[in-house]
């Protein structure tokens, strides 16, 4: 009789046991959270209120803020990004997507661009074709004028430093009282061939600072603007609205301000130059010497503010890790 009863307590421990297992198992149990990176848990949580275009490229090119809408284009296509898909260029087609943009992008006072780029170096444009010489990547159209009131693109090559990326940001601001409405930066960037680095541009009208980080650090030399050192200078510089006399200001020149743009017709180029598309967004016509993008372009960001250094290098964590 004894051992009737241990098994019966035997067999009703068990199934106490597997009861409280499988309550267990069906109970939801919170997900653990990521670490947050600079105060952020995800990219879209960095200065969300002032990201006013978002284009991811998985496969389409649908802007998830809506400020640049209806896209059509040329030859459009997408390799493998950074995050999922992204936007392929190419050197033996021209391509490039062309949108309607909204005011939040044509009144823009200050600004950040922010991108992954896998890039080949540019080709010398001695005999002009198609993915030689100067590649477009983005233009805020003016179409009475040679360059829009945005642009971004690649640099001719520069043949004492082939491994040398250049990539330049150049606007015009058309607010009263510039005299140097024409201004910009080329970021040069090294060792970067064939891989994906992280950009951001940024430009910041209260202060007139304009400013490029790599990898979200920042970028260690930076030219292209009148005044700049024959070396370069690390990380940002300050527009002037007039000719400074030199990096100093020595002439006490005012500061270049509020961005201003004119002339604009609601149209954004991505891909390549404003004069480049077919038919050219402009009088002009194509150039022999500029082409359209060759590489790879991934999570395309806009904002109307210019991000602070940590937005920037949290933005690049966040991202790299895909969040």
């Amino acid at each position: 009789m004894k051992n009737i009863y241990t098994v019966l307590f035997t067999i009703c421990s068990s199934l106490l046991l597997i009861s409280c297992y499988e309550e267990s198992i069906n109970i939801e149990n919170e997900p653990i959270p990521y670490e947050s990176i600079g105060g952020f848990e995800n990219s879209d949580a960095i200065a969300n209120d002032n990201l006013i275009v978002k284009l991811n490229f998985e496969n389409d090119f649908n802007d998830l803020k809506n400020n640049f809408t209806n896209p059509t284009g040329s030859n459009l296509s997408f390799g493998l990004g950074i995050k999922g898909y992204s936007y392929l260029g190419s050197n033996t087609q021209n391509r490039y997507a062309l949108f309607d943009a909204s005011a939040e992008v044509t009144t823009l006072k200050s600004f950040t661009i922010s991108f992954w780029m896998n890039s080949t170096n540019t080709v010398d444009p001695a005999t002009p074709g198609q993915g030689k010489g100067a590649q477009g990547i983005f233009s805020i159209v003016r179409p009475t004028e040679f360059w829009g009131s945005l642009n971004l693109f690649l640099e001719n090559p520069d043949a004492n430093f082939p491994d040398r990326i250049r990539l330049k940001l150049d606007m015009t601001n058309t607010r009263t009282g510039v005299i140097w409405s024409n201004q910009g930066m080329i970021v040069n960037i090294d060792n970067a061939i064939n891989k994906w680095t992280h950009v951001v541009l940024s430009y910041d009208g209260s202060t007139s600072k304009i400013a490029a980080y790599l990898n979200g650090q920042q970028a260690p030399n930076i030219s292209g603007f009148p005044y700049a050192p024959a070396t370069g200078v690390v990380g940002s510089t300050t527009l002037y609205a007039d000719n400074p006399g030199g990096i100093d200001n020595p002439n006490n020149a005012p500061k270049y301000g509020d961005f201003l743009m004119s002339g604009t017709n609601g149209k954004v180029v991505l891909g390549t130059h404003q004069f480049e598309t077919d038919p050219s967004q402009n009088n002009v016509g194509q150039q022999d010497w500029a082409t359209s993008y060759v590489g790879l372009l991934d999570e395309f960001r806009l904002y109307k503010t210019a991000l602070s250094d940590n937005e920037v290098r949290s933005l690049y964590l966040l991202e790299k890790d895909n969040r």
